[in-house]
């Protein structure tokens, strides 16, 4: 693993090439998904990374979705174990994640595979579009990979209840990545509008980390202070707290989010662009 913060999180797409041409390849995932809802595997199918294995995020990233706990609540344990090995990933082996919708998807990937406690997992920095753009191939042929060994042990990284997001809210410091509209039509009171759109280059890649720094100390994160992150159903979130670790920051995933937050009449709602 590198030392390096980012490259520790991210890989850009000639480092990728390199490392698949090398002895020791990654297990490479695909984490497509079209639009809020829908099934990857067609664009799967019609073209993909050599050696890419689908993942769907509905099914094996996530639980069940079921009121309080949110659209996208964690996968069990022995469910995660079981298709991480189906995958292909072994004990220490290093995987890399990838979508075409900017990180957004592969960001969940990385840190529920992370929070499992496999602990080589980098996101592919733009995606399959910095890929191709890269003069990376694509195939559509379908791996085969053989079924590793890896042992999930949750909890690797750390989550909050929803009583521990409000006190962030309150006491500490809790970010809100979902885009400003969904944030202004409401919200948990004293949550930050912190959209992911602002962790990225026009390019789609994540931005450097001197950007990401300057953004984050904007919005009063610099590290100083205890940190979760929420957004409409544990997606975005992932991504942003990818870019926080990007450059040493830790930051705790609310898993049930907005959608469990607002399943709940009993909890307080703020709306408009202010914090509340």
């Amino acid at each position: 693993m590198p030392h390096d913060t980012r490259t520790q999180v991210f890989i850009e797409a000639a480092d990728l090439a390199a490392l698949l041409a090398s002895d020791t390849p990654p297990v490479l995932l695909d984490v497509r998904v079209p639009g809020e809802e829908g099934d990857g595997r067609a664009d799967y199918r019609a073209g993909h990374i050599a050696g890419a294995v689908f993942v769907d995020l509905a099914t094996e990233l996530a639980d069940e979705p079921a009121g309080p706990v949110g659209r996208r609540p964690l996968p069990a344990a022995k469910t995660l174990q079981r298709d991480a090995r189906r995958w292909g990933i072994s004990k220490n082996q290093p995987v890399v994640v990838y979508d075409d919708s900017r990180g957004q998807r592969a960001g969940r990937a990385w840190w529920v595979l992370r929070w499992g406690g496999v602990a080589d997992v980098r996101v592919l920095s733009g995606g399959l579009t910095a890929w191709i753009a890269a003069g990376g191939a694509t195939t559509t042929a379908i791996p085969l990979p053989d079924p590793g060994d890896v042992v999930i042990t949750p909890g690797h990284l750390p989550v909050v209840t929803a009583e521990a997001a409000q006190a962030h809210a309150r006491d500490g410091t809790l970010l809100d990545a979902r885009g400003a509209k969904h944030y202004a039509a409401g919200h948990i009171p004293g949550a930050i509008s912190a959209p992911t759109s602002a962790n990225l280059g026009a390019d789609g890649r994540f931005a450097d980390p001197e950007t990401l720094r300057a953004r984050f100390a904007e919005l009063g994160v610099d590290g100083t202070r205890s940190i979760a992150v929420s957004c409409g159903g544990g997606v975005s979130a992932a991504h942003q707290i990818a870019a926080l670790a990007s450059i040493g920051i830790t930051a705790a995933l609310f898993p049930a989010s907005w959608s469990g937050w607002s399943a709940d009449p009993s909890r307080p709602i703020a709306t408009g662009a202010q914090r509340g």
